[in-house]
């Protein structure tokens, strides 16, 4: 008996995505990726910005139908046009909702609720029902009405403090929407576990899932280091703390480099020889 595809695995699990940029949406690529049906709703009104801020564009022509960003994270759906904002769509979105598995959403705190498709109303649709909510800072505590985007949550999180050339250089800001793709991950597998969960017991659940402290997650190291060995890191460049030589190097010609990364004395001794200095 053959193992099942992985594109199999979630065969029959139906999603209903309200989300954009990268947070929610690639979280909804994965699933759809295993085999779930993944419908993603969407408003003309205001477009997903992955479709028309973000590059590359076809022809470096910006357009709805082509941003390359946009057309990678949203591979595996299917796609409804619907204006939330609109008195007739609400019903509409609540009809898919009760024939579904799982919703994501990565509205602002307090949104879905406002539009009558907060996880208490979804749940009298469809008592079993799944809901990843990938906020900013999650839907309680004394921030989670801050409204920001991925890049503002990358240097909450420490990343800019950690990126750059050294001690007192300028920071560097991580590309686009850095800690929305480390929330991917978390939120991924927080909806397995749930849909686990519910095979289980039959009861579903509301995932609140914060951008920010996922991030934070990626940091743990560094907290550990400061909390218990009060020590403060900064940015170190291209060098490493555990490697010599580990940098880029300068070669000859106009704009060319060179990356050496050594580790260990094996490594070293290998080194020495492509250099032809074996002494």
């Amino acid at each position: 008996m053959s193992e099942a595809s992985p594109k199999s695995a979630l065969a029959g699990i139906r999603v209903v995505e309200f989300a954009v940029f990268a947070a929610g949406p690639v979280v909804g690529k994965h699933l759809g990726e295993h085999g779930a049906e993944v419908i993603r709703v969407e408003s003309h009104a205001s477009p997903d910005g992955f479709r028309v801020h973000y590059p590359p564009f076809k022809e470096n022509r910006p357009g709805l139908e082509r941003g390359g960003s946009y057309a990678l994270f949203n591979d595996q759906k299917l796609g409804v046009t619907l204006d939330l904002k609109q008195p007739k769509a609400v019903p509409l979105a609540r009809r898919l909702v009760a024939k579904a598995d799982v919703v994501i959403e990565n509205f602002a705190q307090g949104v879905m609720d406002r539009l009558g498709l907060g996880y208490s109303a979804l749940r009298e649709l469809k008592p079993d029902i799944i809901v990843l909510s990938s906020c900013n800072q999650g839907q309680t505590g004394r921030r989670a009405a801050q409204r920001g985007f991925g890049s503002q949550l990358t240097s909450m999180s420490g990343f800019t403090h950690l990126t750059g050339y050294g001690p007192g250089e300028a920071p560097m800001l991580l590309y686009g929407p850095y800690v929305d793709f480390v929330a991917v991950g978390f939120g991924f597998i927080a909806v397995l576990a749930a849909l686990d969960y519910r095979r289980r017991t039959g009861k579903g659940q509301h995932v609140d899932l914060s951008q920010y402290e996922a991030g934070i997650q990626f940091l743990t190291p560094v907290l550990l280091d400061t909390q218990l060995n009060r020590r403060v890191h900064n940015p170190l460049g291209n060098r490493d703390p555990r490697g010599a030589p580990h940098g880029v190097y300068r070669c000859k010609g106009d704009d060319r480099w060179c990356a050496i990364v050594v580790f260990t004395d094996e490594e070293w001794a290998a080194f020495c020889r492509a250099v032809e200095k074996p002494e």
